[in-house]
């Protein structure tokens, strides 16, 4: 018996001791990097999931040629993301033009144990009556129909990022951020290529909710601020499911930085971690992806 629990002893001090050497040799290698190695490195390893990590902001953000851009969007994503750990607000814009029905969605909250908000531009082919948007599949618009946007994320005050890019999916995340919904504020710009597709936006935004007062256009780009959204939320019909998600979220965004505690910025935590426990590292950034294809396939077999 106490030959037993000597061994355990003795292997439990040199599991210690091989954890130590490990994360020592880990932290120095990091810490022998340049700015510049690290942004490559990031960029490298981010890239199969969509993503790239932007030096100026400390934050990461998606690719245009990112994978997800084959799945476009349909509301299901938004109502079912509080059961894969996404609590957010949404606010989809749906409005007509060029013969499309086309929408612009945003998002701000919470994606596991990163805080950050999105920006979505699709469309359908051909135009649909508003009872339809709810059920539709929007596709993600082609290179040609690229807009300059611009999102600005804060966080009871304080600025998070500011990402300006042409892009049909802009968005911006910071790993180890826990935040309530309603504690984030976005302001967005969007420029359109000619005043009319500004003006159905525009209309699209007021038929909303939001008011002429709350937009500021400067020829084609329009400015606005989403902060309280004018739609219901869908996490709202799960408050349980946000609950315990919300909690979770907390708790593994406690642990990221406790476990990447030598460092503080982003790309010093995600390497540190990418090297240290590579699991996390690929659940962090796959979890917004296996919610759209599990939910993918769910609508494939409702049909």
């Amino acid at each position: 018996m106490y030959l037993l629990f000597g061994l355990f002893l003795l292997l439990c001090i040199l599991f210690l001791l091989l954890n130590f050497w490990k994360r020592r040799r880990i932290i120095c290698k990091i810490c022998a990097m340049d700015s510049c190695e690290k942004a490559c490195l990031l960029d490298e390893i981010l890239e199969p999931f969509g993503f790239c990590y932007l030096v100026d902001q400390d934050a990461v953000t998606s690719r245009v040629d990112a994978w997800q851009r084959e799945f476009g969007y349909c509301s299901l994503f938004d109502k079912s993301a509080v059961h894969f750990q996404m609590v957010f607000d949404c606010e989809p814009i749906y409005f007509c033009h060029d013969g499309r029905t086309w929408m612009i969605e945003f998002w701000k909250g919470q994606y596991g144990i990163t805080a950050g908000a999105e920006i979505g531009v699709y469309r359908t082919e051909g135009i649909l009556a508003p009872e339809q948007y709810e059920h539709a599949l929007f596709q993600s618009v082609s290179d040609e129909d690229l807009f300059p946007m611009s999102m600005e994320l804060f966080f009871k005050g304080s600025s998070l990022f500011t990402i300006r890019r042409c892009h049909w999916w802009l968005t911006g995340f910071r790993p180890g951020v826990w935040v309530h919904p309603e504690d984030l504020v976005l302001n967005i710009s969007v420029t359109f290529p000619n005043q009319t597709m500004l003006r159905s936006f525009t209309d699209g935004l007021m038929q909303t909710g939001y008011r002429s007062c709350d937009l500021c256009v400067c020829g084609l780009t329009v400015s606005f601020t989403f902060a309280s959204p004018r739609t219901r939320q869908p996490r709202l019909d799960c408050r349980l499911s946000q609950w315990f998600s919300q909690w979770k979220n907390r708790m593994f965004c406690a642990l990221y930085r406790w476990i990447t505690r030598p460092f503080i910025c982003t790309s010093d935590r995600v390497l540190y971690l990418y090297y240290f426990l590579p699991y996390a590292f690929r659940h962090m950034f796959t979890m917004r992806r296996n919610g759209k294809q599990r939910l993918r396939r769910k609508r494939r077999k409702n049909k």
